[in-house]
């Protein structure tokens, strides 16, 4: 490897860029789910998504994930009971309630920041692996609620807004899945 090159733990250098994940590291997508009063994407001035009574969800990509892991986790974040029930209590899904999902992806979920003030990002999909299991995730969310997601567009420059309800704000990795 050459002098300056830097691996972070559980990754070996390939080729080029490509890192592959060390047999026996575990790898996972991250989601930072956000139940919102309203939610909006904007890049350069124009509406990519716009959500009512919702969820905001932010998706990072990590080397090596699957549709395995896509599945699970658009199954998880539908059937996630973060809406009120009749009487109060968080116990409805987005399914439930027929609300929106907005879908955002944001490689920045992965950063990792153990060493030094800079964050490192080298654990994040590359785009020719990260945009077909995004857009897999976004499918599978589709199947999982009976509505297609709105969405941002990956590696854009994005202004999201959101009104945060409640607020409830849940992180999911799909290695936790006990």
């Amino acid at each position: 490897m050459a002098a300056g090159t830097e691996v972070s733990p559980g990754l070996r250098a390939g080729t080029g860029r490509r890192r592959t994940p060390l047999p026996g590291t575990l790898t996972f997508m991250r989601a930072v789910v956000q139940r919102v009063a309203e939610a909006s994407v904007t890049i350069d001035g124009q509406s990519s998504g716009r959500v009512g009574r919702g969820l905001l969800v932010l998706v990072g990509v990590e080397q090596g994930d699957g549709r395995s892991d896509a599945e699970w986790l658009a199954a998880k974040i539908a059937g996630l009971r973060i809406f009120a029930d009749a009487e109060g209590k968080m116990n409805r899904s987005v399914t439930e309630i027929g609300a929106e999902l907005l879908v955002v992806s944001q490689f920045t979920l992965l950063a990792d920041t153990r060493r030094g003030n800079r964050p490192s990002f080298v654990r994040a999909a590359h785009p020719e692996e990260a945009v077909p299991l995004y857009e897999y995730l976004l499918s599978a969310l589709e199947t999982a609620t009976g509505r297609p997601p709105q969405r941002g567009v990956f590696a854009a420059d994005m202004q999201v807004a959101l009104v945060n309800d409640g607020p409830v704000t849940i992180v999911i990795d799909t290695r936790q899945r006990d």
